[in-house]
């Protein structure tokens, strides 16, 4: 074979590798862009679920069968979505309740699942911490101190 032979191969070669390539990125385009609608249509379905969880969440504590009263219920809602403070309509708390608001066929997350357990094992307590008072009384406050 002569030189120019070779070099004519070469440069086909490489034509035929561009091309090639343009190719496949046509046919990826064209597959990914009859997938797209059915992507959009499943990402709006999860974000409705989602929406409509969050919305079933916050309004809960005023459906007819919540069982209890709205005004001694507050938000967290992670990791939990509620808790409950029984008797604080009458100044005097009874029972602290955690309150996981779920819908459809949702479950508890790897988290709610160990809160669980730990409440039920009675892993639960009081603690007070008290702020210091140079924080708190003028002389830590100012605002030249702080800079």
């Amino acid at each position: 074979m002569d030189l120019l032979t070779i070099i004519f191969l070469i440069l086909c070669l490489i034509i035929g590798y561009f091309i090639g390539q343009k190719i496949g990125i046509l046919k990826r385009d064209k597959h990914w862009e009859s997938q797209l609608p059915g992507h959009r249509k499943d990402a709006i379905m999860k974000s409705r679920a989602v929406l409509s969880g969050f919305f079933s969440e916050q309004l809960s504590p005023y459906l007819p069968d919540f069982p209890f009263n709205p005004n001694e219920v507050r938000f967290i809602g992670k990791p939990v979505d509620f808790l409950v403070f029984k008797g604080m309509d009458e100044k005097k708390i009874d029972e602290v309740v955690f309150v996981e608001v779920k819908s459809g066929n949702s479950n508890l997350n790897k988290i709610q699942k160990s809160l669980k357990d730990a409440i039920e094992n009675k892993k639960v307590r009081w603690e007070e911490y008290r702020v210091p008072d140079n924080l708190t009384k003028g002389r830590g406050m100012d605002f030249e101190d702080n800079i």
